[in-house]
């Protein structure tokens, strides 16, 4: 039991160490490959491209984070879902505040969770929608994301990561926003959500 309570304290000791080696201050970005769920004509019309987001964090004594950054999204128009010929796609520019927690294992490997809340400013640009002269269509959309992150540190100032999210929009996607008529057979009433994987990398700056 005793040996037990000593190794507790080394590790605790340990990682109290390597979290005071590394910097409060950090730079972030990471890429991910978005999946739409939720909204039936979202997940059948529209196909993830690219989702990617940039944001400088600052942690807290207590292991919680509060960051603040942009966010771009890009979701393309699946040809094999629709029977009119129609390329185009819809445009997510985001900015968010995250708060997370994030909990050291050893000196190089952690995890954390965070949520995002934000503003998407949102434009779909089709080939209907030119040929109707309302090209592009815009409409705006709160956001909330819970996210996970597995961290690997490289050393003190770079680590890299391994992120799931799933973006919530506040925003019930329509075909005619792209320039299609509604599918009435499907179910338009759900948030137009998404599921981001992807990988990232934070570069910790220099302590003075």
């Amino acid at each position: 039991m005793k040996n037990f309570c000593v190794i507790i304290l080394i590790l605790i000791n340990f990682q109290f160490l390597s979290q005071e080696n590394k910097s409060n201050y950090t730079f972030n970005i990471d890429i991910g490959v978005p999946i739409s769920v939720g909204n039936e004509s979202f997940k059948d019309i529209m196909q993830g491209l690219v989702s990617t987001n940039f944001y400088g964090q600052y942690r807290l004594p207590i292991n919680l984070n509060i960051a603040f950054g942009g966010r771009y999204s890009m979701f393309t128009i699946n040809e094999f879902a629709i029977n009119k010929e129609n390329n185009g796609a819809i445009y997510m520019g985001a900015l968010f505040c995250q708060v997370g927690y994030e909990k050291l294992y050893t000196n190089h490997f952690a995890f954390d969770l965070g949520m995002k809340f934000g503003y998407s400013m949102n434009y779909a640009s089709t080939d209907l929608n030119k040929i109707s002269g309302v090209n592009p269509i815009s409409y705006n959309a709160f956001i909330f994301e819970p996210i996970l992150g597995l961290i690997l540190y490289s050393d003190e100032q770079n680590s890299y990561r391994f992120n799931i999210a799933y973006c919530i929009q506040d925003y019930h996607f329509q075909p005619e926003i792209i320039g299609l008529l509604s599918n009435l057979d499907s179910n338009q009433k759900n948030n137009t959500n998404y599921f981001v994987i992807g990988f990232g990398y934070t570069y910790y700056f220099k302590k003075k």
